[in-house]
């Protein structure tokens, strides 16, 4: 018999220990032995609201060989420390996170781990039908420390399905004054962010070693191992979710050792990611290493790195991006630039012969609005930039609009790297608007023998304006299609996947004719509660 610990509460008993707490609490988690008939709930008589009904609050719980082991009731959260969850223990358990009454969340002191994690080649089995972490609307997850992760293993699942009135929320707990004790407010690197490890296929692994059953690649900032075969392979899915203040700089491997706030590490496109608002995030919003998910209606805000970071054979498809670089008020009260890029895409970790099963990246990204920064991102001086390209990528762009209002620092809005132009030709924007002050950080260079200016334009169908032009809506985040400064049409993406591609009529990620409907009002809360960070 699984026994819990039942609490009847009502919103004045919640307000009233709200009140009553004083510091910072430290709760172990119940672990209850099963053998035992004892009844553990507690009832508290005068927990009922005035017209006589009450609530039941049951924290999360799983089971161990000891018995069941359950997060602690403090009257408004749910607390979880290191007997629950850390560094050092893999829950192989379904776990279920409901959402609390009166505002209450989840607390977690240390790292989610979910699932067993282990090298194939050293004789690790991948469970086919591993745990699975279900994340119910409107619940909230906040963690207190920057080594906190969530990482979902190999053969796991992550099921956080929120709905536009109730999302799912991934964040700090210091953005809750009665955790915050040192009054200082949430802030980018406040938690690791969370990393899903798929059986996808990456070109960090040989030929030979996805034949054999032996690709097991390291992950980046905490080690887990990812990669296989299964580029159909699912790990869940996070729809109408917000993760915020999440990431980390530069760990003990050295720059590119770091935590984002969403790693995809060889995920296949079993799995999708709808209705996201990542903000403060401190490397980047979401990291791709291999695999082919799918992403959609995503909103990435003040991410101090790159927006969407492609890398290592990604053969997914995306529609719906808009990113904004922006600045935020440090615990110091200095004023921070953040982003990098908004695109930083890279096609290959290894190529040639013995990784020909993992291709350079080449993902399919429709109706994108970058707006960049004239300014140099806080932790590593780098300019606020549109687009990068490296390492032997592959695109195929429709319906961008990239804007830079102020290039008076020296930044630009697109960027190659010598391997960058190894696949020019196969980089190609469709129906799109450079709306930048400074377009190019080199424009000497001369991918597919043509300039610059000649590659975007691809003949006609793309259109450069400049820094000055009309190009967004007053609201300050969808594009302004009454504009006269462009003279285009979108492409309806008529030719495209259509069990994916929605058909459209407009250029960018948002259209100004479109206030009704559910994707404009995720972006306008996203950019309302950004700005106002």
């Amino acid at each position: 018999m699984q026994m819990k610990s039942l609490f009847k509460v009502s919103a004045i008993a919640c307000a009233l220990t709200l009140v009553g707490c004083g510091g910072d609490i430290q709760i172990t988690p119940t672990v209850n032995d099963n053998s035992s008939t004892t009844d553990n709930s507690v009832n508290n008589s005068n927990n009922t609201v005035d017209n006589g009904a009450t609530e039941t609050v049951e924290c999360t719980s799983y089971e161990t060989e000891a018995g069941t082991v359950e997060g602690a009731f403090d009257g408004l959260d749910c607390l979880y420390n290191d007997s629950f969850a850390s560094k050092n223990i893999s829950i192989t358990a379904n776990l279920t996170f409901e959402e609390l009454p009166n505002g209450g969340i989840h607390v977690f002191e240390d790292a989610l781990l979910i699932g067993a994690d282990g090298r194939k080649s050293e004789g690790f089995e991948v469970p086919v039908n591993g745990p699975t972490m279900t994340v119910k609307p409107g619940a909230t997850l906040a963690f207190k420390s920057g080594e906190a992760i969530i990482r979902i293993a190999r053969g796991a699942k992550i099921q956080a399905v929120g709905t536009a009135a109730k999302p799912v929320t991934f964040t700090s707990a210091f953005a809750y004054d009665r955790h915050d004790l040192e009054g200082n407010g949430a802030q980018y690197a406040d938690w690791g962010g969370i990393i899903i490890n798929g059986n996808g296929l990456t070109n960090q692994c040989t030929n030979a070693q996805r034949a054999a059953s032996t690709c097991d690649v390291g992950s980046e900032g905490i080690t887990s191992y990812f990669g296989g075969n299964d580029n159909t392979d699912g790990s869940g899915n996070i729809k109408w979710a917000k993760i915020w203040y999440a990431g980390s700089g530069p760990r003990v491997g050295g720059e590119g050792d770091d935590l984002n706030s969403l790693t995809l590490n060889a995920v296949g496109s079993g799995s999708s990611f709808d209705y996201l608002h990542i903000h403060q995030g401190f490397d980047d919003g979401i990291e791709f290493f291999g695999g082919a998910s799918n992403i959609k209606h995503i909103v990435v805000t003040d991410t101090q790195d790159d927006a969407i970071d492609i890398d290592a054979g990604w053969q997914g498809s995306a529609q719906f991006l808009f990113i904004q670089h922006g600045t935020v008020t440090t615990r110091d009260g200095a004023t921070a630039y953040m982003g990098n890029n908004g695109f930083e895409t890279d096609g290959e970790k290894n190529g040639g012969d013995d990784y020909s099963d993992a291709p350079a990246s080449f993902p399919t990204i429709a109706n994108v609005t970058v707006i960049t920064t004239d300014g140099s991102s806080v932790r590593d001086g780098d300019p606020s930039t549109a687009h990068k390209f490296d390492d032997s990528i592959k695109t195929n762009y429709y319906n961008v609009l990239d804007v830079k209002t102020d290039a008076s620092n020296g930044t630009d809005c697109i960027a190659f790297s010598s391997d960058g132009l190894k696949n020019a030709a196969e980089i190609t924007f469709n129906n799109s608007v450079l709306a930048c002050a400074s377009e190019f950080a080199d424009a000497t260079q001369m991918p597919a023998n043509m300039s610059v200016e000649q590659w975007y334009e691809n003949g006609g169908v793309n259109q450069r304006v400049g820094g000055d032009a009309d190009v967004i809506s007053a609201d300050g985040f969808s594009t302004n299609t009454s504009s006269t400064d462009v003279t285009i049409s979108a492409n309806d993406l008529s030719g495209l996947d259509s069990s994916f591609f929605d058909t459209v009529d407009y250029i960018g990620a948002v259209s100004d004719q479109d206030t009704s409907s559910a994707w404009y009002q995720w972006v306008e809360a996203a950019v309302t509660a950004a700005n106002n960070d």
